[in-house]
């Protein structure tokens, strides 16, 4: 039903969107998940040319709407979208809001339009506010709404942009129901959205957005709980990240040991999790001190909000050497100490690097 090609949006020098294809088939819902910045609603936008693509193709049921020749205007009917900012007509009541458009664009009687819009309203759980003005409704109300003024126009793919962000966290869950039945319903709908077990629950597909790019799609199962690549897994499992590079005998342990500590309260992580990793952290350290004026070591703390796990990855250049198995440690104490503070450690060897995993101990 769509189909994106190589679109690509740029203002002035920065690219906001770099070279995506893609192609959301008929009945298809897609969640549209990352960081904020990456793109996500600049993509929605060029689909419904609210932004005009800076090059690239998208076709609608084979239709090219970035040709000259087509009209905008009937791309919007078919492809309509729904805004964080709701967007109504403050000086309209709400059946006034849903009639508007069928009436000015579509060229329906005004009784035939009012009709329809109670239909919609009833649907959306709001037929009693009618009469009412957008200022008198709450948030999700709103949204409600919106959503119905959408429907009113008989769309075949509705564009979601991060439908819930302005919401009161009470009344996010009443707007999200009523996507759901829409999507029950077969309609197709792209969703921007943060709110992940909502996209996981609904989508057919999910595409992950980093730095622009569609940076993996997949089914929900797969980017959910099986994602494959580092910025999917570190976005998904919400990991905090400190880094160090040490490629001299004479590094501050007193400052990196501050940094790890201020993470640590950061992530309000209990005192014994903590010590633990220091105490690693200073083992590895003295294990790799006679290598360090011809290796650069790197040490990541990661930790992940989703399952509460703390790692250590250590990353050194060189040739394979896996000290878990080494027999010529100067202080076999201090490996002994590191694996009785660690619940895994794994180790491979990897263009010219030796890596290990270190999960610590609770």
């Amino acid at each position: 039903m769509i189909k994106v090609e190589h679109l690509s949006k740029k203002y002035g020098d920065l690219t906001v969107l770099k070279d995506i294809s893609t192609e959301i088939k008929k009945g298809e819902v897609v969640s549209i998940i990352g960081p904020s910045g990456t793109g996500k609603s600049t993509f929605l936008r060029c689909l419904n040319l609210l932004d005009q693509p800076t090059s690239g193709s998208i076709s609608i049921d084979g239709e090219d709407i970035l040709d000259k020749k087509t009209n905008a205007a009937k791309i919007r009917q078919k492809m309509n979208m729904v805004f964080q900012s709701f967007n109504l007509f403050s000086h309209l009541s709400v059946l006034e809001n849903l009639t508007l458009a069928p009436i000015k664009l579509k060229g329906i009687s005004k009784s035939e339009a009012e009709k329809k819009s109670m239909e919609l309203l009833r649907l959306v759980g709001l037929a009693e506010k009618a009469d009412s003005y957008p200022d008198e409704l709450s948030g999700g109300q709103k949204q409600r709404v919106a959503i119905a003024r959408c429907l009113a126009m008989e769309p075949e793919i509705i564009l979601f942009d991060e439908p819930t962000s302005a919401l009161d966290p009470t009344m996010v869950s009443e707007v999200l129901s009523v996507i759901r039945r829409l999507a029950k319903e077969g309609m197709t709908m792209a969703i921007v959205t943060h709110e992940m077990a909502f996209a996981r629950d609904v989508s057919n597909r999910v595409f992950y957005m980093d730095q622009g790019l569609i940076y993996e799609e997949g089914s929900p199962e797969q980017i959910f709980d099986a994602p494959q690549k580092e910025r999917t897994k570190a976005f998904i499992n919400r990991i905090r990240n400190l880094t160090f590079t040490i490629q001299s005998q004479d590094y501050d342990l007193y400052a990196l040991n501050a940094e790890v500590e201020l993470f640590c309260e950061k992530q309000f992580l209990a005192k014994k999790l903590r010590d633990n990793l220091l105490l690693i952290i200073e083992e590895l350290l003295l294990i790799y001190k006679p290598y360090l004026s011809n290796i650069k070591l790197v040490l990541t703390v990661a930790y992940s909000e989703k399952t509460e796990v703390l790692e250590l990855k250590c990353e050194a250049d060189g040739k394979p050497f896996n000290f878990l198995e080494s027999n010529s440690l100067p202080d076999e104490i201090g490996l002994n100490l590191i694996k009785s503070f660690s619940s895994k450690i794994n180790y491979i060897s990897e263009n010219n690097k030796n890596i290990f995993n270190i999960v610590i101990k609770k």
